[in-house]
């Protein structure tokens, strides 16, 4: 059995929760969701600029940790665009 998560410090909510490629109907699309930590993480180290120890430390969690969820937000936004896939960001509970 895994480890419990530890909650995250999560300050960011987005307006929009969904992207798709203009002209196909969201329904004859596949999914790619983001979760609340992968956002919270691409904001921080992309659009805020903050080195991933200074951002590890905001959302209260390790610098490897961070790194792998930053690894994994990419990775599924490169998908999205390069498969042509609707991208929704899941909400925070």
């Amino acid at each position: 059995m895994p480890r419990p998560r530890i909650p995250r410090c999560l300050r960011f909510k987005p307006n929009v929760y969904y992207f798709k490629p203009q002209g196909i109907p969201l329904r004859e699309l596949e999914e790619i969701v983001l979760l609340p930590d992968e956002l919270e993480a691409l904001k921080l180290h992309e659009i805020d600029g903050l080195e991933q120890i200074v951002a590890a430390k905001r959302m209260e969690i390790s610098q490897p940790t961070f790194a792998r969820i930053l690894g994994s937000v990419h990775k599924k936004i490169a998908e999205g665009i390069i498969s042509g896939k609707a991208i929704r960001i899941e909400r925070t509970s």
